[in-house]
């Protein structure tokens, strides 16, 4: 079936019954690859932007509504109030949080409550992707990809922060939605991941990806907790097709398309309104994500494949915009023209990690901190929230590489 996770569409649900937050203390994250690129400003200033995003998303999107015990993020901003990703989202957050928020280990095990208590019909041990507002499965109850790769993450960072001798063992629980990815998720044959459960044998969308789920970082925690090398498989044939579309479509921005068709023979973007709107083939409203993704592998990870691949995209945006970071716009074609006006944090945001990459770009990311540290966040934009968030812990030096 379709599956449509982007719709600009506001819930009327609210958050309720959350506790105040302390204030942050040092960074604790894993250390970056030597070279890395960090913000020009005190630890201090940047753990307390990070601490002001991670109040409001919390005040704003995290709520209780869903039943004893539960936390579930609020996705106000697409087509149905809980979708798979922000779940994910949630988890990762809080989890990398751990040292700063008392709360988080709750709302990690809420979250993780709240996900088993709604799981895919064709596979029960991944998530059903969409919720409404009543807290009900909708639109078929089955996975998106997306989602259940954040999910595991969030559950091995879990792991690494608290371990797994308490009431939940998270290093189990990880592995048993990674198992369930790898059986209804990803195609044996091609090694990409599919657009979720239901697409993995849909004659349509069987032989097609999302770049967004190229995750190296994930990959490879993934490989490291399941002992299973059909991970280093996904991760090194994702890395080679991020390599051939940046060389074929690509060679002067490194920019990917938000959906990647003919994955059975030569990837390549896909065409207009195969899935949910008429730039699918372009750098749009999922591959948004693409530099913050690579460019958490790329700074974590010494010999990445994604550090010179996240470059060609820092190069060319910073080329395009002149320096500045209030020119970046919301969706571009692969060879850089603009498909939509505007700004966005889930555009803007993501360049910052990938500026961290390259020794050249001190100037240009300190552009990119002040834009993102800065920004307004809106109480119904989820999406922009919880990724800006995502790069702040990243900017901070608070991320965690599972």
């Amino acid at each position: 079936m379709k599956r449509v996770v982007r719709a600009v569409v506001v819930s009327a649900a609210l958050a309720a019954g959350l506790l105040s937050v302390p204030t942050a203390a040092s960074a604790a994250g894993t250390p970056y690859v030597p070279g890395t690129l960090r913000p020009s400003v005190s630890q201090a200033t940047q753990d307390a932007a990070l601490q002001k995003y991670y109040d409001f998303w919390k005040k704003n999107f995290l709520t209780t509504k869903c039943g004893t015990g539960t936390y579930a993020v609020l996705s106000k901003d697409a087509d149905h109030s809980f979708v798979a990703e922000g779940e994910g989202y949630g988890m990762t957050i809080s989890a990398m949080m751990a040292d700063k928020d008392p709360q988080a280990r709750s709302i990690v095990d809420g979250i993780l409550k709240f996900v088993k208590a709604h799981p895919s019909v064709n596979n029960k041990d991944l998530h059903a992707a969409e919720q409404n507002s009543s807290c009900k499965s909708v639109n078929g109850s089955d996975s998106a990809t997306d989602g259940d790769l954040e999910i595991a993450y969030g559950l091995l960072i879990a792991d690494k922060k608290w371990g797994s001798g308490g009431a939940v063992n998270y290093q189990a629980e990880a592995v048993r939605i990674i198992n369930a990815i790898k059986k209804s998720e990803v195609s044996s044959s091609t090694k990409f991941t599919a657009l979720g459960d239901w697409g993995i044998d849909d004659s349509k969308y069987k032989n097609s990806s999302r770049s967004s789920d190229w995750m190296p970082g994930h990959l490879r925690a993934f490989a490291t907790a399941t002992g299973d090398s059909f991970w280093t498989s996904v991760r090194t044939r994702s890395e080679t097709a991020v390599s051939q579309l940046q060389s074929s479509y690509a060679p002067n921005t490194g920019l990917l398309p938000d959906f990647v068709v003919n994955t059975n023979s030569t990837p390549k973007p896909a065409p207009a309104e195969f899935l949910e709107g008429p730039y699918d083939g372009k750098y749009s409203w999922n591959a948004c994500r693409d530099p913050w993704r690579l460019g958490a592998d790329a700074i974590s990870f010494s010999g990445s494949a994604a550090a010179v691949q996240v470059r060609k995209m820092n190069t060319w945006i910073k080329s395009a915009t002149g320096g500045d970071p209030s020119k970046i716009q919301s969706g571009y074609s692969l060879s850089g023209s603009k498909t939509e006006n505007g700004q966005h944090p889930c555009f803007t945001a993501p360049f910052a990690v990938a500026a961290m990459t390259d020794p050249g770009s001190q100037a240009w990311l300190d552009k990119l901190w002040t834009a993102v540290s800065t920004w307004s966040p809106d109480a119904t934009d989820y999406y922009g929230t919880g990724i800006t968030i995502q790069v702040l812990l990243i900017l901070s030096g608070n991320y965690v590489a599972a």
